[in-house]
């Protein structure tokens, strides 16, 4: 019976090491390096499928026991629209608790990627002119709908 159950410890990691992957945090950062090492403090979430939707069993992130692991030759990739860019990282140490996705990149379709790799320079203008609009559109929002009488949660006039 112990035979069908999934592996789901550090142990399911070894396949990984020495693999180039893509490793996507919890802060939206996207990663790529190769897999080196891992600690022993591995749980992996076992993934589901239902209908056709993902669903995921397991202890909750937080109180997850994650695996730290050592990422070489890493590199940030930026995106923006059908641009992408990449900053040198060199080695990364990734606490596991910050993972929300860990895959192996399969070499072959790497190379048919359809996007246009640019400047890493000018995406930065590009991702930093986008944020400071999104900002600026909130702000209008925020503005607005304080007029009409609605306040964001924490601010003055949220108080029960």
């Amino acid at each position: 019976m112990d035979a069908l159950i999934p592996f789901t410890t550090s142990g399911s990691l070894v396949d990984l090491v020495d693999k180039k992957v893509l490793v996507i945090l919890r802060d939206g950062r996207k990663l790529i390096g190769v897999f080196r090492s891992y600690d022993q403090f591995a749980f992996l979430l076992q993934p589901l499928f239902f209908d056709g939707i993902l669903h995921v069993l397991g202890i909750l992130m937080q109180h997850a026991n994650t695996a730290n692991f050592l990422l070489e030759s890493c590199v940030e990739r930026l995106h923006y629209k059908l641009e992408y860019a990449d900053k040198d990282i060199g080695v990364l140490l990734v606490r596991g608790e910050n993972v929300v996705a860990l895959g192996e990149i399969d070499l072959i379709a790497e190379d048919m990627v359809p996007l246009q790799q640019v400047n890493l320079q000018e995406i930065e203008e590009k991702i930093s002119a986008e944020n400071k609009q999104r900002e600026r559109d909130h702000a209008v929002k925020e503005s607005v709908l304080s007029k009409m009488g609605f306040v964001n949660e924490g601010k003055e006039g949220d108080a029960y």
